[in-house]
């Protein structure tokens, strides 16, 4: 386990804004969640669980807010990133199950790689995801992208997708790619797996090299990676797999306004809406490993006094700009996600039916010969 105190950030929040918040309070305002967070016993040392090892995206993400939190709660407590890896982050996330405390002192950072195990009934899992509260979570998106081989705009590479086998470079049937495949079956595609890449990088050179007809990113390596392919006319973007909006649904992702949705995809071949158990594990898997991709946990009993002072830290600067600035390179451009709207979306996504996960577990098994 590698253990890191935060260091100090030179992005003070300052003590005006305390100070008018202590003043609230004396005229007798009405005990808003930010006055209470004043009065709030915040422990001096957080630790920060991190199921995964040093350097990778959730640790950089982790170490990337805590001086943000840190400087942002009441007395700057220490926030101490304890990195516990392996398993794939099933590891670190079976210890907090059992060890962490409900004095506010013990913090989860989880994934798409801690939420799907759960979702799927992995039998190492030891966790549950009912005994934890959410905090803050960061949500991303993600494109898939064609050869222009097979069309120069998007409707015809589309036609042609639905009409011969592709090849999608890809890691595992249950990792990241897996609302990806859903979606893709849905449409229609008969797409030839090729499991075994050792992250969404390979698969992109995959792609590059002529290897694979169709591919997906994640918006930031899309961004970096792919629009330069775009632009080149050496990829054609299909589809963004959208965002979540507060009420849960699917809409057109900001960074790519232009480019339709997989829903609205489906919508115009079929002349229908998406629907069904097979879009249900869609939709649920995509708002856990994409519109909550990234999430701060706390055990369920922790006093809500504490969860009510930790969401108000986070609202305090994630709304400055000076925040967004930093952030524009460390989470892309999304904004976080605090509190019940959160709790909300979660409850959704990884609640699963008994017919969406018995279609779930046949498709796997059918399509990509993979037991759940």
């Amino acid at each position: 386990m590698n253990i890191q105190k935060t260091a100090t950030s030179s992005h003070s929040l300052g003590l005006l804004k305390r100070a008018a918040l202590v003043g609230l309070a004396i005229t007798g305002l009405g005990l808003t969640t930010s006055v209470q967070a004043q009065d709030v016993e915040v422990p001096g040392n957080i630790k920060w669980t991190i199921p995964f090892g040093v350097g990778g995206g959730t640790d950089v993400w982790a170490r990337f807010f805590s001086p943000w939190l840190s400087e942002s709660l009441p007395g700057e407590p220490t926030i101490m990133i304890d990195n516990v890896p392996g398993g794939g982050s099933i590891n670190g996330a079976n210890l907090f199950a059992v060890r962490a405390k409900s004095d506010g002192s013990d913090w989860l950072g989880t994934s798409a790689s801690t939420q799907y195990p759960a979702m799927l009934d992995d039998p190492r899992v030891r966790y549950d995801y009912s005994d934890w509260t959410p905090i803050l979570a960061t949500p991303t998106g993600g494109v898939v992208y064609a050869q222009p081989s097979l069309g120069e705009s998007a409707d015809t590479a589309l036609d042609a997708l639905l009409e011969q086998p592709v090849k999608l470079a890809a890691q595992n049937p249950t990792g990241v790619e897996l609302p990806v495949l859903i979606a893709l079956d849905m449409l229609g595609a008969d797409v030839q797996a090729v499991f075994g890449m050792r992250s969404r990088g390979e698969g992109r050179l995959a792609f590059e090299r002529g290897e694979a007809d169709i591919d997906f990113q994640t918006t930031s390596a899309y961004l970096s990676n792919v629009k330069p392919l775009v632009e080149a006319g050496k990829a054609v973007p299909l589809f963004s797999l959208g965002v979540l909006n507060d009420e849960g649904k699917i809409v057109r992702d900001p960074t790519f306004p232009d480019l339709p949705t997989f829903n609205e995809v489906y919508q115009a071949r079929y002349d229908e809406a998406p629907s069904g158990n097979e879009y249900e594990a869609f939709r649920k898997f995509f708002a856990s490993g994409y519109a909550l991709q990234k999430l701060i946990m706390v055990p369920k009993d922790t006093p809500q006094a504490l969860i009510d002072t930790y969401r108000q830290a986070a609202r305090d600067f994630v709304d400055t700009e000076e925040f967004k600035e930093a952030a524009e390179t460390q989470l892309g451009p999304y904004t976080p996600v605090i509190g019940d709207t959160v709790q909300r979306h979660l409850d959704d996504a990884m609640s699963i039916d008994d017919a969406t996960r018995d279609w779930l577990a046949d498709w796997l098994e059918s399509e990509h010969d993979a037991k759940i």
